[in-house]
């Protein structure tokens, strides 16, 4: 610990050694601290009581026997609120969301999860920076709870273990830059979320809304326009718009006996880049996988899964 640090307990009495802190005090190591709870309450006395250099408030929620009672009441009260509703009070580390906000929010939290799952599957780099974009009426909600679903979508295809809660801390301790931009829609659609991504080697941006029916739909893959639902198992391919190109790989999905569910495509121009994006009825084989991407024209081909 360095010379000279503050401490600060407000969480829980006993997670600081009370003697101990006396000492270090004295002997000027730690500089000042302040308390509002304590290893015995009610505290009627404590050695930090009178000390120069420190303040002490009293941890009222504890101090008597209906304070502790009302305590446990209204947590009792904000965990029924939160699996009934999905309102979320006074948490420490995630937004508060209300009872009204929470059935808005809840469409825009799965597709913000998606499009950053669909860019992390992409992401094959360190990630420098992620730029997420709110336009419309999804620039008026809590942002910070969507961009906690992007970074979590986006970190879970490379750690695993990823939440809404941890997302945003392992971000930074990445070295990740998050920005967020809120602005007025400037496209066709009420609500758009954008999720770019610069990795070492490249930017890929992918953007997503939310139609009247409530479900999330891909709507732009790096500039190309799409308009597709993010299915349980997709392929997604970037190849050259050249003539043969979708016979050839549906024939590959035959001969596999995988399924087509649903076939979207997209291109920047007559013969420019071009994307496949394919749900089919079932697990991509990795031969299967290996196959298209030998395929001419085709520049990569990725099995994603939602």
């Amino acid at each position: 610990m360095k010379k000279g640090v503050r401490i600060i307990n407000c969480a829980r009495g006993g997670l600081v050694d009370e003697q101990a802190l006396v000492d270090a005090l004295n002997s000027k190591h730690v500089a000042g601290a302040a308390f509002d709870v304590f290893v015995e309450e009610p505290a009627t006395s404590n050695v930090l009581f009178g000390h120069p250099n420190v303040i002490c408030t009293p941890h009222l929620g504890a101090a008597t026997t209906e304070a502790q009672e009302n305590v446990a009441l209204q947590v009792a009260e904000q965990m029924s609120d939160y699996l009934l509703s999905g309102a979320i009070s006074n948490a420490v580390n995630f937004p508060s969301i209300t009872a009204e906000e929470a059935p808005k929010l809840k469409p825009f939290i799965e597709l913000a999860e998606k499009l950053g799952s669909f860019a992390g599957q992409l992401t094959e780099t360190g990630i420098a920076k992620v730029e997420i974009t709110y336009e419309g009426h999804v620039a008026e909600m809590k942002i910070k709870a969507l961009t906690s679903a992007v970074l979590s979508g986006l970190l879970r295809p490379m750690l695993g273990d990823i939440n809404v809660v941890s997302a945003p801390v392992i971000a930074k301790e990445r070295g990740m830059v998050v920005d967020e931009i809120v602005r007025a829609a400037q496209s066709d659609y009420e609500s758009l979320i954008t999720v770019t991504v610069t990795t070492e080697r490249q930017e890929r941006s992918v953007s997503g809304t939310v139609y009247a029916d409530g479900k999330p739909r891909l709507v732009d893959i790096k500039g190309i326009r799409v308009d597709a639902e993010f299915g349980k198992s997709m392929i997604y391919v970037t190849n050259e718009d050249k003539p043969g190109f979708i016979g050839r790989f549906a024939s590959l999905l035959g001969d596999a006996r995988l399924n087509i569910a649903t076939f979207h495509l997209g291109r920047t121009r007559q013969g420019g880049d071009a994307i496949a994006l394919v749900e089919v009825d079932g697990a991509v084989p990795v031969d299967l996988l290996a196959k298209v991407q030998a395929l001419p024209q085709v520049k990569q081909a990725k099995a994603l899964a939602f």
